[in-house]
């Protein structure tokens, strides 16, 4: 079974096989930054062949205190913002029942999953700490400074609870640090209280950071298997080394440029499962913060479907053309519900009993596609095998890698960010930080 298929069929009207081809020297270029390192932002390519380099002894560490957490508490806080939960969140809700959380402790096998510190709501964190007063629970703080506003204040607030609970001899039990391995404030933090810690990889950006310990220890307590996960990477690791004809990162990546260079300038991930909707969130982070820069960039949004061709459906199919899809679809889902037979029949839908959802939900795709790409819209179809840990593993690969060559073949740098601190600069001065004054930006 092929864990990861480019299909062309609905994009091949909009970029020819000669324009895909007049593409491959420029993609091969880009290839060769990436892999040598000679392309801008080449200290952070520790990503790029970590399927197989990551640290074993630390790998097994990381699965005990996932077991120890499964086993100790109630509920686990994932803290952390973009890339410190984007990955992980992603992972959950694809690999878990889809109502994880409202399962018998018996049907979930470990405790229940939030998260903290992805926005600045009062409303929310006082929900979330409601909730938490009559668990056990854990922490889980991913921050490689431990300053970032939203994350810190969230771990503030939780770690509060905490000792009121259990001590502060028993905090020391409940929290996992994720963070720099030698500086910063987390890192000095855990080393005074006793925290057990694990490292966010010097030379991997939060947003590459999905297969390292950022990712994994919160995937593991899910009861996910982590090394699957990372046997999927290192093979796609493998196969996306591949010629460009023979190599569907490659041919997306170029695809993706060819549209841009044609007028499109938003890129649309759709899919038809709701468990996806978090890899699309991951996805979003990925590409926006990698491109968007330089006033260069496909800007990348995203839509659940058939949900949304109930709400942006008739923006897609009429409106102004410069958008594209790229629709993830899960090939073999893993569950599936049979329609019934009615004996009345006034919902008209008896042609469909005996059939499955999924099997409606295929055509739904199908017609999706036909009507999206007569209309005028570009879909290029990314079709997963099944949801299991070692295919998703090959996805995260495959759009890291896809990316990275992107912003090559943009002409940016993938791997800075310089925009994300403007709001922040605004914001400090408003609060009045201490020591902080706004530069002219």
């Amino acid at each position: 079974m092929q864990p990861i298929k480019l299909i062309t069929d609905y994009v091949s009207d909009f970029v020819s096989a000669r324009e895909l081809n007049l593409l491959q020297e420029q993609v091969e270029h880009a290839v060769t930054l990436l892999e040598t390192g000679a392309g801008p932002g080449s200290e952070w390519l520790g990503w790029l062949d970590l399927p197989q380099s990551f640290d074993r002894e630390e790998f097994q560490r990381l699965q005990e205190a996932a077991f120890r957490i499964r086993k100790q508490s109630e509920a686990l806080v994932v803290v952390g913002i973009g890339g410190s939960y984007l990955g992980s969140r992603a992972a959950i809700e694809l690999l878990s029942p889809s109502f994880y959380n409202h399962l018998p402790r018996e049907s979930r096998g470990g405790p229940q999953i939030f998260y903290a510190g992805t926005n600045l709501s009062g409303t929310y964190h006082r929900y979330l700490l409601e909730l938490l007063r009559e668990r056990d629970f854990s922490i889980c703080v991913v921050s490689k400074s431990g300053t970032t506003t939203e994350p810190a204040l969230a771990f503030r607030l939780l770690r509060n609870l905490l000792e009121k609970k259990y001590g502060r001899e028993g905090t020391r039990e409940r929290i996992v640090a994720i963070t720099d391995r030698h500086r910063g404030a987390l890192k000095e933090l855990a080393q005074r209280e006793g925290y057990e810690t694990f490292n966010v990889p010097e030379d991997i950006g939060g947003r590459f950071s999905v297969l390292s310990p950022v990712g994994l220890l919160p995937i593991a307590v899910a009861g996910v298997e982590i090394l699957e996960l990372m046997e999927g990477a290192e093979q796609a690791y493998t196969a996306y080394r591949a010629p460009f004809d023979s190599n569907p990162c490659y041919q997306y990546a170029a695809y993706r440029k060819a549209l841009y260079d044609k007028g499109y300038c938003i890129e649309l991930m759709a899919s038809f499962e709701p468990a996806l909707h978090y890899f699309a969130e991951w996805w979003k982070q990925l590409f926006g913060e990698s491109e968007g820069k330089d006033g260069k960039g496909l800007f990348p949004t995203s839509a659940d479907l058939t949900t949304d061709l109930h709400s942006l459906g008739q923006y897609i199919q009429d409106g102004r053309r410069h958008l594209f899809e790229t629709v993830l679809h899960i090939e073999h889902p893993t569950e599936d519900v049979l329609i019934p037979p009615d004996p009345a029949d006034l919902d008209g839908l008896n042609y469909l009993a005996g059939k499955s959802l999924s099997f409606v939900n295929s055509k739904a795709l199908e017609g999706t596609l036909k009507a999206h790409a007569s209309g005028g819209v570009p879909c290029i179809l990314l079709q997963m095998a099944a949801p299991a840990p070692s295919y998703l593993g090959w996805l995260f690969y495959f759009f890291q890698k896809a990316c990275a060559i992107s912003g090559y073949l943009l002409g940016v740098n993938p791997f800075d960010q310089p925009g994300v601190e403007a709001y922040k600069r605004h914001m400090f001065e408003l609060l009045e930080k201490p020591g902080f004054a706004l530069r002219a930006d």
